[in-house]
């Protein structure tokens, strides 16, 4: 696995410096997911929500990045307009949202370029998660974890503070899972933040929030 060469620029002039939920409830087809929630997640913080199958945990990611309204309650970025915060972070979901018809080199270069970063970022993420080799095949032809290595490989080719992660290390094997466990690490030393759907625990320092329906 190699390592970073400056997969981070300084995340210090970027809009996110906090991120809070208060009181939250979100209603899915007619069916109350969750309420009363709240959280507050400050620079360098890493927080995972568990909680059994249907108990929201995707859905509050989706709504801290604008995609689901709550019921009840807000979410606030530490006095950022939520429009502008919001392009400052980065949602991996549970399915990887890859073009299966385009090659790994495609989708690196489309989503890099519309989150913000340069090539100079491209190619840096694409060495940290050794997916040179690859960049020239089509997607439909990696396997669950090189695609997932790919999906993740956006947000350091276009570095934001907050991540939203679903379940990240689901495909990824143990080699993996430890190396991108170095890249949270990295991301919180740097002044980033992480909030993170799970079944299996991180494995970096988190605090943690469960749901429960």
């Amino acid at each position: 696995m190699h390592g970073p060469k400056n997969l981070r620029k300084s995340l210090g002039d970027r809009l996110i410096s906090r991120l809070s939920i208060e009181a939250a409830a979100i209603r899915r087809g007619g069916r109350l997911l969750f309420r009363g929630v709240s959280l507050e997640l400050a620079a360098g913080e890493a927080c995972t929500l568990t909680g059994p199958n249907g108990s929201g945990k995707t859905s509050l990611l989706r709504a801290v990045a604008g995609l689901v309204r709550l019921e009840a309650g807000e979410i606030g970025f530490g006095g950022v307009d939520p429009a502008d915060a919001r392009g400052d972070l980065h949602l991996v979901g549970h399915a990887d949202g890859l073009k299966a018809a385009r090659t790994a080199r495609e989708e690196l270069t489309f989503w890099t370029r519309w989150g913000g970063g340069t090539e100079a970022g491209q190619r840096d993420a694409a060495e940290a998660l050794e997916l040179v080799p690859l960049l020239d095949l089509e997607v439909r032809r990696l396997s669950a974890g090189q695609r997932r290595r790919l999906a993740l490989a956006r947000m350091l080719a276009a570095p934001r503070p907050l991540w939203l992660l679903d379940e990240p290390l689901s495909p990824l094997d143990a080699r993996w899972r430890d190396g991108f466990g170095a890249i949270m690490r990295r991301h919180l030393d740097g002044g980033g933040m992480i909030l993170a759907a799970v079944h299996d625990p991180l494995p970096v320092a988190t605090r943690s929030l469960e749901l429960n329906p």
